[in-house]
């Protein structure tokens, strides 16, 4: 499979699961993307590698309209179904690849991108599509786990077996740049960990045969050691990784 098909593949499989998925902070790390964002009820959004529309939903609760994009039919599937279920009317969804977004310059106030950047092989070419769409002192989003040159190597050995579709986890420094490179200006970096039990985390995972018992043999032997980045720990019987999240706001500059 080339890296799209595996994309798709991954997260066909991952469709449900992900979206019944709720780390640690779940609902404040949505707040806290709103608020950075500055919305508002004149505001159109585009959420970029939306996955089942869980960035979409929070939107659509203040935003005039959102515009939701992702690469997997079953994702697109899913989030129509949900929300269904929460009777939002104000959302749009596409199918599509997120390198050639197929929307006009500057037609939205706020893009965004959340959890997505370590699966992209060229993530300047996304960065740069996202600011083209954005409108002149409109918003974009990069939100995403970042590691450091240190823990890299290690990091992006145990999530490739977790989930053959990553790629690599950037740099904070490589997150901003990509920001600061494709014209926004006034950039605000809010942090915070997505918290999530292992287990819980590996039920909506799909390594390899067999890689699952290597992911789970790298996380345990980093319990406490953070070795990987992602501070491993115990919470009484239950194993939990706490993975950081850079959430880089700017401003397109005319």
């Amino acid at each position: 499979m080339n890296h799209q098909e595996l994309i798709i593949d991954q997260f066909t499989k991952q469709a449900i699961p992900f979206s019944e998925m709720r780390g640690r902070s779940h609902e404040e790390a949505l707040d806290l993307l709103l608020t950075a964002t500055g919305v508002t009820k004149e505001d159109t959004v585009l959420d970029v590698a939306c996955g089942p529309g869980l960035v979409a939903f929070a939107f659509a609760s203040v935003a005039r309209h959102v515009t939701a994009i992702d690469v997997t039919p079953a994702m697109i599937e899913r989030a129509r179904t949900l929300q269904a279920e929460r009777g939002l009317s104000n959302i749009t969804w596409h199918v599509g690849d997120v390198c050639r977004l197929p929307f006009e310059d500057a037609a939205f106030s706020i893009v965004t991108c959340r959890y997505a950047f370590h699966h992209f092989p060229d993530p300047g070419t996304v960065a740069a599509e996202m600011v083209r769409v954005c409108a002149p002192g409109g918003r974009v989003a990069l939100i995403d786990v970042f590691t450091t040159p240190e823990r890299a190597d290690a990091y992006n050995c145990m999530e490739k077996l977790r989930d053959p579709s990553h790629v690599r986890a950037l740099t904070l420094a490589e997150l901003a740049q990509l920001a600061v490179k494709h014209g926004l200006a006034r950039l605000r970096t809010p942090f915070y960990r997505m918290e999530l039990e292992l287990e819980v985390l590996m039920r909506g995972s799909f390594p390899a045969l067999g890689d699952a018992d290597k992911v789970r043999e790298l996380l345990l032997g980093d319990i406490d050691q953070d070795r990987l980045g992602i501070g491993v720990h115990r919470k009484g019987a239950e194993v939990h990784l706490a993975y950081p999240i850079a959430l880089i706001v700017g401003e397109k500059v005319v």
